[in-house]
């Protein structure tokens, strides 16, 4: 195959299907690479080179990146809310296959930038306690103990990367995602995050009548969640910087997840009697991003609303719930 401007791994999925859109209308040339069948991608842009891979596989990892790319942005992992990564720990650490064998390939194939999505889960838990939390700085994953499963493999896979860059003169980047949300994401199944999962449980309240919600723990832990467009923009920003430690690419908005029920019943126009299931999956107990540094390096730091993204985000998944119980 010919060399493209830009691979994308996980393209099927939430961010990278937004990724493959924002790099075609850059006018740059895409290959999109993920997993799952092409009708189970979130995204399908047909001006992309859209490839069924396993980059989990070495072979697959090369057939991706045949030809070289100038950019490379490595989203693959099998990965989801808090749900997932707390019952599937062996599952997520697998992922450390995708993370070595596309950087192997990279580096044979001469790729100019690597990027790779690391995690605010990579963060030490003893620093994420209270709910009262103080927002965590990149130094602040170390010295490490990050979430089981998940978190290790994000960590370990960042430290590969830096010494790729070291060792090969593969220029990686790292962007420690906080909760990105938005349209165009999973929103049930058991895979999606917070906002999505509250705004499907706000559409079905409204949709059929039942205006109960169940809310995972008390609803007090705290986190701050950061809208797609942003995640993009500082994620290819970083990508084309010359900024080579771990950077959060996450809002500093905190709030409750009662909270954030809040703002979807505004957005919904509904209130909704809450029903607290203590034994849930939960996470930490609270988890803010310190945007210190990207501030001072770019001057920039995310800052879509919470109310403005997640409106967009809830009337996209109501439309997705009145579809499925036959109320479009």
């Amino acid at each position: 195959m010919a060399g493209v401007d830009v691979v994308v791994t996980g393209a099927g999925g939430f961010i990278g299907g937004h990724l493959v859109r924002a790099m075609l209308a850059e006018g740059r040339t895409v290959r999109a690479v993920d997993i799952k069948p092409l009708e189970e991608w979130h995204q399908l842009h047909a001006d992309a080179e859209n490839l069924v891979l396993d980059v989990s596989l070495l072979e697959d990892a090369r057939r991706a990146l045949d030809g070289g790319a100038d950019e490379v942005y490595n989203l693959a992992a099998d990965m989801g809310g808090m749900g997932f990564i707390e019952n599937n720990k062996a599952a997520c650490m697998l992922s450390v296959l995708i993370s070595t064998h596309m950087l192997l390939a990279a580096r044979d194939a001469g790729v100019n930038r690597f990027f790779y999505s690391s995690s605010a889960c990579v963060y030490n838990a003893e620093k994420q306690t209270s709910p009262n939390v103080v927002a965590l700085k990149e130094e602040d994953a170390y010295p490490a103990m990050p979430e089981d499963g998940y978190g290790w493999e994000k960590l370990f896979s960042e430290r590969m990367a830096r010494h790729f860059r070291e060792d090969f003169g593969l220029a990686t980047r790292i962007g420690r995602y906080h909760n990105v949300y938005g349209p165009y994401g999973t929103w049930e199944g058991g895979r999606e995050k917070a906002p999505a999962a509250i705004c499907r449980k706000v559409a079905t309240a409204v949709l059929t009548g039942n205006h109960e919600i169940e809310i995972w723990g008390d609803g007090e832990q705290t986190r701050s969640f950061m809208y797609i467009d942003d995640c993009i923009k500082g994620t290819v920003m970083l990508t084309r910087s010359d900024f080579v430690e771990p950077l959060n690419i996450g809002s500093s908005e905190l709030v409750t997840i009662n909270q954030l029920v809040d703002i979807a019943e505004e957005i919904a126009g509904v209130k909704l009697q809450r029903n607290y299931n203590l034994d849930a999956p939960k996470g930490v107990r609270g988890r803010n991003s310190d945007n210190t540094l990207i501030l001072k390096e770019f001057g920039w730091e995310p800052s879509t609303r919470l109310a403005d993204g997640l409106e967009v985000t809830y009337r996209w998944i109501y439309d997705q719930v009145a579809a499925k119980l036959g109320k479009a």
